[in-house]
């Protein structure tokens, strides 16, 4: 590509970018996005953020009152069994041999 070429291709992606802002250029632009951004944040962000921690506060407080909850002390057992399956013949092929 020569270097009208390049030119032209950046001066395409900078008009594209300008047209997909709503043709805003400059410091005003910048402020809308800034506006937008505070907007979209105390609007959706913050909400959930605070909603997910108020539910994980009440989870936290149910399971410190639930004084009755079974609570797992040790590992389980693994199973003896070489096929790991808990019913059936254990170890059939080497009795047949």
């Amino acid at each position: 590509m020569s270097s009208g070429g390049w030119s032209r291709a950046f001066g395409n992606a900078r008009s594209f970018v300008g047209n997909s802002m709503g043709g805003l250029r400059g410091s005003s632009s910048l402020a809308s996005w800034v506006v937008a951004g505070t907007l979209a944040y105390y609007l959706w962000i913050r909400p959930s953020q605070q909603l997910r921690r108020e539910q994980q506060e009440k989870a936290a407080l149910a399971a410190e009152s639930d004084r009755y909850r079974y609570v797992e002390k040790r590992k389980p057992i693994p199973d003896p069994q070489e096929t790991g399956l808990v019913y059936g013949n254990k170890n059939r092929e080497k009795k047949s041999e």
